[in-house]
């Protein structure tokens, strides 16, 4: 048995999966292929696009330092699980080290939270690149019904590439990221230094969004830092394919770290270079200008930018899709092969040649064009909500159950560890992780229905009740093995570790 399949067989849970060695994954990928196809999940330009006009309504200029505050926050958070790629590095993510340390049922609901918010996340930026692709081909104003075609072609854009092999993946993602950073940073850097209209004090100026200091901190600004949070994950997808890497214990967790640093700097500077630049600040808080960046480029640039902007932007969406399904469907595959999914048989089925979850990529596409037609009724307001709160619900998993197994004194690093700093480090991230949950499903709009309102919270309490009886049908199935594993915990970290720190290719 080599160390992968002595790693996999180690992990608790109902049933091991038969035969390991005939369910792995190639390594076939290196650090960039991991950094980029995390950078391409958080995509600069989806999480540029998502929250600066919204954020700007919301708080005024001044919302940028909402930016600070949320990088902090996941960097946190990043930090931790960090620590459990290298630990754990095998597919799955956020579902497998939930499950290694705590047990499956623990893990179970972490892995349903995770790939229904990829699931719902990936519609969702399909649906948003759709509207992109509209103005690329000169439809004026496109109804709902002609976004959702368009969102469904690039779906299927990104599903073929995804079952070309990871040679085309990284080739994609490749050049979608020179082309978001070219056009990041280069446009960024020409408005800062040839157009700026504004000065620098207007990012401490809320724009008269709250009548004092205290009343702004906690109300817009804490609003735009909810908006914020959706532009900051993605990060852990770099873990979700650690099995793909080839020395994944310490390439991953650099991985992790360096691609929402880059991503967070690179939003970070666009957003202070498009304050600066924007001609009319107070238009764009009102709602009367409803695209402030491409009004703002459009003015200093001139009309020539439109064209070669919306390629970029439309690249920059079908790389984050792209990126995203392959997160989920390493984590269905991942889920599969320990037999905790129903159908695991053929969702755990990888292709002959380049050993693809193509069934579990398929299954995800499927589930995710059915969330992509439900954006013609109101209930897709409700799934995007959900899909920003449920990155960091997913997130509390692992980092309450690494807590826990420290305080219970059976934590064992990998290669890369915070050290003595680890303890302090995961309390903060697990603080953090719980203030933002509340923070994004808190009601805002009184005066809008309460299913919108309360989306979140609706969508948690559907989803969960849907997990409890999935997961009480598996339980049945497999004859009462899926218990905790919290017993065998301790056990495992002793017999794992020898191999853990050698996973080669």
């Amino acid at each position: 048995m080599n160390s992968r399949s002595k790693l996999l067989s180690d992990v608790p849970g109902p049933t091991q999966p038969p035969n390991p060695e005939s369910l792995q994954l190639k390594r076939e990928m290196g650090f960039w292929s991991s950094f980029s196809l995390a950078f391409a999940f958080m995509s600069p330009i989806i999480g540029l696009y998502g929250v600066f006009g919204l954020a700007l309504m919301a708080a005024g200029p001044a919302f940028w330092w909402g930016l600070l505050v949320v990088l902090l926050g996941q960097a946190l958070v990043a930090a931790v699980l960090a620590e459990l790629a290298s630990r754990w590095p095998v597919a799955g993510g956020v579902c497998l080290w939930s499950r290694s340390l705590l047990g499956h049922t623990y893990s179970w609901y972490a892995g349903w939270a995770y790939i229904w918010t990829l699931i719902i996340t990936v519609a969702a930026v399909a649906f948003g690149g759709g509207t992109f692709l509209a103005s690329l081909l000169g439809i004026e104003q496109p109804d709902t019904t002609t976004k959702i075609m368009l969102g469904a072609f690039i779906l299927l854009v990104s599903t073929v590439a995804n079952s070309a092999g990871r040679k085309w993946l990284s080739l994609l993602v490749t050049v979608s990221i020179v082309c978001e950073v070219i056009a990041s940073l280069g446009v960024g850097l020409v408005l800062i230094i040839f157009h700026r209209r504004n000065s620098l004090s207007t990012i401490l100026d809320s724009f008269g969004s709250a009548p004092d200091t205290t009343a702004y901190v906690f109300g817009p600004f804490l609003a735009a830092v909810a908006i914020i949070g959706w532009s900051f994950v993605g990060f852990e997808s770099a873990g979700a394919i650690a099995e793909e890497v080839r020395s994944p214990e310490r390439k991953v967790p650099r991985a992790v770290l360096t691609s929402l640093v880059t991503v967070a700097s690179v939003i970070t500077f666009s957003c202070l270079a498009l304050l600066l630049a924007i001609p009319d600040i107070g238009a764009a808080m009102s709602g009367a200008d409803p695209d402030p960046i491409t009004k703002t480029l459009t003015a200093n640039l001139g009309e020539g930018i439109t064209k070669p902007l919306l390629v970029t932007i439309v690249l920059g969406f079908i790389a984050g899709t792209v990126a995203l399904q392959a997160a989920v469907s390493r984590s269905i595959f991942a889920f599969a092969r320990l037999d905790a999914l129903p159908a695991a048989k053929i969702l755990r089925r990888l292709s002959k040649t380049d050993r693809l979850p193509i069934n579990a990529l398929l299954a995800s596409a499927v589930a995710s064009m059915i969330v992509l037609a439900l954006s013609a009724s109101q209930v897709y307001g409700a799934l995007i909500a959900f899909a920003t709160a449920g990155f960091y619900v997913a997130f509390i998993f692992p980092v309450l159950a690494a807590l826990a197994v420290r305080l219970k004194g059976a934590w064992k690093a990998g290669p890369f560890s915070l050290g003595v700093l680890g303890p302090v480090v995961n309390v903060a991230a697990l603080s953090w992780l719980g203030f933002e949950i509340v923070n994004i499903a808190w009601p805002r709009q009184p005066e809008a229905p309460w299913y919108q309102n309360y989306a979140v919270i609706v969508v948690f309490v559907l989803l969960g009740l849907a997990g409890f009886a999935v997961e009480r049908h598996l339980h049945r199935r497999n004859s009462g093995q899926l218990g905790t594993g919290a017993e065998t915990e301790t056990e495992t970290e002793t017999e794992s570790d020898p191999e853990l720190l050698n996973v080669g290719p």
